[in-house]
């Protein structure tokens, strides 16, 4: 077999090297230099697999270089050195969520270093408890950047559900790019052409207006799930929850359940302060919840309520029944969310998910984007 060096310095053979480990090296060869580092690396955190799958609690495979040694910081370290950005946050990601080494999140040396996304944001939310103040204040900083970075994302296409609908037959003096009237702009500065530069001097561009098709309150209450298993809907409910603050004629309002139920609307424009105040854990009262977000609906009939949930009730299921039951038919919307976030796999219990739809319910998976989209269209009447 011959060798083809890449950019990285490694050839062919060191890369499979890599790939297939250290049972590999009758073969192949010991792993040195450069690509020993990065056997290391690896083996310190896929060697604690037994080959069936399984964690072992001691690591003690060996790699190019001898014996790993590392510590969380020190591998941090490495990965970063030695690997491009794609597979640094695959290796992080796994050591967080398939390995769960909390010392990844909770370990003030390795925050300071790591490079803040949405996988270590929920590894966060789930050790915060085990953190002391120091470490808590940089993990808080890790929140704030990451939610930083979605609230950017999500705001943008909020933003575009509810900027209302072109209207074709009038003006606008405001100059937004997405109400670019194309054909009606060349028209119009066809006399400026320039034959010497072969191109239209564009003195007067022209845009559609927009007409915004509610003018009076609606009511938004996100009811979110905060059980382990919902962490990643969590996030996304809380930026959500955010954007929605800032559309005018919306009213949202946030609820976190479990086994008892916290009201967050206060903190609804601040999904920092939000998701350092969620308690991740395993109970759930679905019932309970929905009946206090019932409570506070104002007009039935300009009301919608988002639930997000995987529909494993722990109290009453014919209590929530019932309470969905009579919200639909007092008008309001109910939305049930199995997921909400880009992924969208859900899983739920979908009989009682079923009985939700039978009294009235819609449910589904959505993306936070795909939720503003209906939330604007049940606002412009669209939704019945």
């Amino acid at each position: 077999m011959t060798t083809s060096p890449r950019n990285d310095g490694l050839s062919v053979l060191q890369r499979w090297r890599l790939v297939l480990g250290e049972s590999s090296e009758g073969s192949l060869g010991a792993a040195t230099g450069t690509a020993g580092a990065m056997d290391q690396a690896l083996s310190w955190l896929y060697g604690r697999d037994d080959g069936d799958g399984n964690d072992k609690d001691v690591v003690d495979r060996r790699g190019g270089t001898g014996a790993s040694a590392l510590n969380v910081p020190d591998w941090i370290n490495q990965i970063h050195t030695l690997f491009p950005k794609e597979t640094i946050e695959r290796l992080e990601k796994d050591a967080v969520e398939r390995y769960e080494i909390a010392d990844v999140v909770t370990n003030k040396e390795v925050l300071s270093r790591i490079e803040p996304n949405e996988t270590l944001l929920k590894a966060v939310m789930r050790t915060k408890h085990l953190m002391n103040p120091e470490v808590l204040a940089l993990a808080r900083e890790l929140v704030r950047r990451v939610v930083e970075e979605l609230l950017e994302r999500m705001k943008s296409e909020v933003q575009v559900a509810f900027a209302g609908v072109v209207d074709r037959r009038k003006r606008s003096p405001l100059k937004v790019a997405r109400n670019f009237d194309f054909k009606s702009t060349i028209k119009h500065n066809l006399k400026r052409y320039d034959p010497v530069e072969q191109q239209i001097v564009l003195e007067e561009p022209r845009f559609f207006s927009r007409v915004r098709r509610f003018t009076e309150q609606w009511q938004v209450i996100l009811i979110v799930d905060q059980s382990g298993s919902m962490v990643s809907s969590v996030i996304h409910s809380a930026v959500t929850a955010a954007c929605l603050w800032s559309v005018p004629g919306l009213k949202p309002h946030l609820i976190a359940f479990d086994t008892a139920v916290v009201d967050m609307t206060d903190n609804c424009i601040d999904p920092v302060e939000t998701l350092m105040k969620v308690q991740l854990c395993g109970g759930t009262d679905i019932h309970k919840a929905v009946a206090y977000g019932a409570q506070l609906v104002d007009n039935p009939r300009r009301c919608i309520v988002v639930l997000v949930t995987d529909f494993y009730e722990g109290g009453s299921p014919d209590g929530l029944v019932r309470v969905v039951k009579d919200l639909c038919a007092q008008g309001t919307i109910v939305l049930g969310l199995a997921a909400l976030d880009p992924e969208c796999t859900p899983q739920y219990d979908r009989d009682l998910a079923q009985r939700l739809v039978n009294v009235g319910a819609s449910v589904g998976a959505m993306t936070p984007g795909e939720l503003a989209s209906f939330v604007a269209e049940a606002v412009r009447g669209k939704k019945k």
